[in-house]
């Protein structure tokens, strides 16, 4: 028994069309690849040195001498940052009047919001609407006495808000000593109260 040849369904006008697009086209870039694919051999040694050259110049971009005078400048910026004395001493007279009311929690969720908003006031571009006080803590451009306090009072806030544990005396102390050692150290680095 013999299969009859099946006939093929004619093409749709839509085939067609992409037909007619992709033949114009196809007429269109002949003439260069009939030039790239005779030139293949010595083409694509031109674009691995140009690779080789891109990757070269963003190696020397981020490991050339101009990084480390940015990163010296950067270190610089973050060790110049630190609140003003008159701030940091209204802020610690604001904490201890409600530490004295026994309101710990309060006073360590002062100082913690106050320290950002000094932070935010001071460099902007370091602190984002959605940024966290652990975040802020972790930043490599602040300072390391900064990192420490902010690290040491977010640890008490969020023990406070999340755990639900009300703060103590000690826990207000070691906060508020943290944030003294920090924003009202000299700046000759003792780490003493101005």
């Amino acid at each position: 028994m013999d299969i009859p040849p099946i006939k093929p369904p004619e093409p749709t006008w839509f085939e067609r069309m992409l037909a007619e697009m992709f033949g114009a086209l196809a007429e269109l870039f002949a003439p260069l690849g009939r030039v790239l694919g005779g030139a293949w051999w010595w083409l694509q040694w031109v674009l691995l040195a140009a690779l080789a050259g891109f990757v070269a110049l963003l190696l020397w971009r981020m490991f050339g001498p101009g990084f480390q005078r940015q990163r010296k400048a950067e270190d610089a910026m973050a060790e110049e940052w630190r609140p003003e004395t008159a701030a940091g001493l209204a802020l610690l007279e604001d904490a201890d009047r409600l530490a004295a009311e026994g309101r710990f929690d309060e006073a360590t969720r002062l100082l913690l919001q106050r320290s950002v908003g000094q932070l935010a006031t001071a460099r902007p571009d370091w602190v984002e609407p959605s940024s966290t006080a652990r975040e802020l803590a972790a930043l490599p451009a602040l300072p390391d006495g900064a990192r420490t306090a902010l690290r040491i009072i977010a640890e008490r806030v969020e023990r406070s808000l999340f755990a639900l544990r009300a703060l103590d005396r000690a826990d207000w102390e070691a906060a508020r000593a943290a944030y003294a050692d920090f924003a009202l150290a000299r700046l000759d680095g003792q780490g003493r109260p101005a």
